[in-house]
């Protein structure tokens, strides 16, 4: 169901939460592409939430245009809205979220994808998480100016456009700590809505976050 939340500056911001389903193991947020909180994303939370996980999706265009809901064929104007973003107000929003579902005991994961993917590596920086995932997390130059505070797993495609080798070896050399792993893929691998989706790379991504969120949320 989708709820309102109130970030530490005030802005409030619509978030989907899909409860745990038997007995709850902790929480997840998931952050979004830069199409807002689409059906397949509520798919994901759905996915974890039958594991056990209470899931958040917070509306982090919210900011921009209240319920943004953009069609894969219009990416230019979710592209414009995430370059409007400023990324302090964004992870406000990412705090308000993960403290939502922490206040309901037990901790807290982040996983994102595209856009969110990098937003959750920053929240492995600068959040109080207990771990963090990218699904091929773009914009990566522009975190690499902290260390990680929890523990951080990435998925990539070898084909990601988005993101080139220099890229993500840039990132490994500056977090040496980070886990990666590669898929013969290309971006938007694990999207089972969008032409790009490889549904052996996206079973194996999802197989090794659900290993990496049991051993380090619940």
């Amino acid at each position: 169901m989708m709820t309102e939340l109130t970030a530490a500056d005030g802005h409030k911001l619509d978030c989907w939460m899909e409860p745990a389903q038997g007995t709850r193991r902790g929480g997840v947020v998931i952050l979004q592409e830069i199409f807002g909180i689409t059906d397949q994303l509520k798919g994901v939370a759905a996915r974890y939430a039958a594991q056990g996980y209470e899931v958040a999706i917070p509306a982090l265009f919210d900011r921009h245009e209240k319920g943004a809901l953009i069609p894969f064929a219009e990416a230019p104007r979710g592209r414009d809205m995430m370059l409007a973003s400023d990324l302090a107000q964004t992870m406000a929003d990412v705090d308000v979220a993960v403290a939502a579902l922490a206040a309901n005991g037990g901790k807290v994961g982040v996983i994102g994808f595209c856009w969110g993917g990098g937003l959750a590596l920053r929240a492995a920086q600068k959040c109080d998480v207990a771990c963090a995932v990218a699904f091929y997390g773009t914009r990566l130059p522009q975190y690499l100016d902290s260390p990680l505070r929890a523990p951080f797993l990435g998925h990539f495609g070898t084909t990601d456009d988005h993101v080139p080798p220099e890229m993500l070896a840039e990132a490994q050399a500056y977090l040496p700590d980070m886990q990666v792993h590669m898929y013969e893929a290309g971006h938007a691998f694990a999207n089972d809505a969008r032409p790009s989706f490889v549904a052996d790379a996206a079973d194996q991504a999802h197989k090794r976050t659900e290993a990496f969120l049991a051993e380090h949320v619940g």
